[in-house]
């Protein structure tokens, strides 16, 4: 059995996670701890008692998705399972940030504070109801990439996220998606969902939001991960720092390519998908781009404890 440990992005942000971890686990509450500490203000609260709007807003979700996803990843340190048992780590978007700290690439203050930027930054790019993305069922890459360009029209519209084979998200300007979603469905989609998002992630229109990760990442101390991590924008392994840095401001405009991302692990010779974190999205992607792989979610100490079992 090959383990790969996968951190999954927003959207499965929800009021109370982590909180199990942190009662039962000193290492996971010092987690928290420290991105309270690194951010200068209490994000815990907000994660634990607070508003799903307020927890929900991109420079709120980023930093604490990752920092539940590093208390679990302590958690299993806690039962004796420590980084060195995946051959591979990845993350979703955001979560390819919780990967590189679990992997011990970059310190949990600096990711903590990256992602906030990160997330203010992305937020920032494009004026709120200029932009939007819409989830695709039913059609696959090339036949999504090809609805994308149908419906630019000079406007922006890109493949953002190649989830599975059944869903690929497209992203860009708000007229240009919804022609797009309507295309969509003309050339045989089951379905075409508007998503609820405040900015149309991973597309050109985030130039600005890689201009300031850009910026942001040349000041932060970043080292090679405990294992390979493989990255969003290449779907293959990479443990160079420097070609870290620079696949982190790519992938801020570019897709991220989670189903090649799955499928070359697989062929890495992994055959088991641990999602550290919050929530079951990821497993639930993996399963339909390979039913032959096996999932396990690690988000409560009762997952942590089986998990040390297994």
């Amino acid at each position: 059995m090959t383990i790969a440990f996968v951190f999954p992005g927003q959207g499965a942000q929800t009021i109370g996670m982590g909180k199990a971890l942190a009662e039962a686990y000193p290492a996971a509450k010092a987690i928290f701890d420290e991105v309270d500490d690194a951010l200068g203000e209490s994000l815990s609260r907000l994660i634990w008692e607070g508003e799903i709007e307020t927890l929900t807003l991109t420079q709120n979700a980023q930093p604490a998705l990752m920092a539940t996803s590093l208390a679990a990843m302590r958690a299993l340190e806690a039962e004796g399972v420590t980084i060195g048992k995946a051959a591979f780590v990845a993350g979703h978007s955001l979560g390819e940030y919780s990967a590189l700290a679990a992997a011990g690439a970059i310190s949990v203050a600096d990711t903590a504070r990256l992602l906030r930027t990160r997330g203010l930054a992305m937020q920032s790019a494009v004026p709120v109801g200029e932009g939007a993305m819409a989830a695709i069922l039913g059609l696959d890459l090339d036949a999504v990439r090809a609805v994308a360009e149908e419906a630019a029209q000079g406007e922006v519209c890109q493949a953002a996220n190649d989830n599975d084979p059944t869903q690929v998200v497209v992203s860009g300007a708000k007229a240009a998606v919804e022609r797009a979603a309507e295309i969509a469905k003309e050339k045989g989609a089951k379905r075409a969902v508007m998503l609820p998002v405040s900015a149309p992630f991973h597309c050109a229109l985030m130039q600005p939001a890689a201009d300031a990760m850009a910026e942001a990442l040349a000041g932060v101390d970043i080292k090679s991960p405990a294992v390979p991590l493989i990255a969003n924008v290449r779907a293959d392994a990479v443990t160079s720092p420097d070609e870290i840095r620079q696949l982190l401001v790519e992938q801020v405009t570019g897709s991220v390519r989670w189903r090649e991302s799955v499928l070359a692990m697989a062929a890495k010779g992994v055959t088991e998908f641990w999602e550290i974190g919050a929530g079951k999205a990821l497993s639930g992607m993996i399963r339909k781009i390979d039913r032959s792989l096996a999932c396990r979610q690690v988000g409560t100490p009762e997952d942590a404890a089986a998990a040390a079992g297994a």
